[in-house]
């Protein structure tokens, strides 16, 4: 079989089976066909079967080579990792290349926050707009912040999700895996405004456009981006940020770690121990700042 046609295979089951996100498909995607355009153009190799872990490793070297950092490096390894495991359990390869693949080291990057105070500005200062289109915004960018739940979990929120008599939400996640969150009293009188206000549409999605149709993930993203250059200079401005923001505002705030995991919908708790490191940054600016000798 080759390359190509293993792949599309894979994509399916991933889509059909998994039900992985858009997105995340179009990464495994990328990564395998990027693999597969460099053995062509490079060896001639089409076939599956003769890909080996020379191949690969050579083509790891050509990436690190035009600078790609280790990070999106080790991130294509993993989308290999999880393709081989898939073209084992159909028989169409006999030898696993990647268990003799190493990843390359990558420094360990904390995760990009806006700070409490920012945060403020924005919900209280920042001039969203009195119509419904200002409403929106001021509540998408509300429930990044309150919920800490992922950008496709926004987009797909439907307004049967949201129960304000309970004060909670529900999000489907990663894996089709549905979680609760609390809403604060600020959310829920956004809620409240923005579907009293809500035009009529054939919609179940929450949250439209300006033309009354489901929001595109490019549109909530270059939403953010926008609001956020008003209060930060921070290099990277997305939902993502916010999600980060929310998890290290809870954790300084005193929140259990395993509430956090269960909050972001996370999978396992080493994702989430991951913001404890910008507590202990934070704890090393105040000693700094405060102590005689420091």
């Amino acid at each position: 079989m080759t390359i190509d046609s293993c792949r599309d295979r894979f994509l399916e089951y991933l889509q059909f089976e998994k039900r992985f996100s858009s997105h995340t498909l179009v990464a495994y995607q990328n990564d395998i066909e990027q693999l597969s355009v460099y053995l062509n153009s490079m060896y001639q190799i089409t076939s599956i079967e003769e890909v080996n872990h020379t191949l690969i490793r050579s083509w790891i070297v050509d990436m690190m080579d035009q600078g790609i950092s280790p990070r999106s490096v080790n991130r294509k390894i993993t989308s290999l990792k999880t393709f081989y495991k898939f073209l084992l359990r159909q028989k169409w390869v006999h030898e696993n290349p990647m268990l003799k693949i190493q990843s390359p080291k990558t420094s360990k990057r904390l995760p990009v926050f806006v700070e409490k105070e920012k945060m403020d500005v924005l919900l209280d200062h920042v001039a969203f707009g009195a119509d419904q289109k200002g409403l929106r915004d001021k509540l998408i960018i509300e429930l990044f912040y309150s919920t800490g739940m992922r950008l496709s979990e926004l987009i797909q929120l439907k307004e049967k999700d949201v129960d304000l008599y309970a004060n909670q939400l529900k999000v489907l996640g990663k894996r089709n895996k549905e979680r609760l969150i609390p809403i604060t009293n600020e959310l829920k009188k956004l809620l409240q405004q923005y579907v009293k206000e809500r035009p009529a549409t054939e919609e179940e999605v929450l949250l439209l456009s300006d033309k009354g149709k489901k929001i595109s993930e490019k549109f909530v993203y270059n939403l953010v981006k926008a609001y956020l250059s008003q209060v930060t200079t921070i290099d990277k401005k997305s939902p993502h940020v916010l999600r980060h923001t929310f998890a290290t505002h809870m954790l300084n705030n005193g929140a259990d770690l395993n509430a956090i995991k269960e909050l972001l919908g996370h999978a396992n708790l080493s994702a989430t121990q991951v913001y404890t490191h910008n507590t202990v940054e934070k704890l090393k600016n105040v000693h700094k700042q405060a102590h005689p000798k420091a």
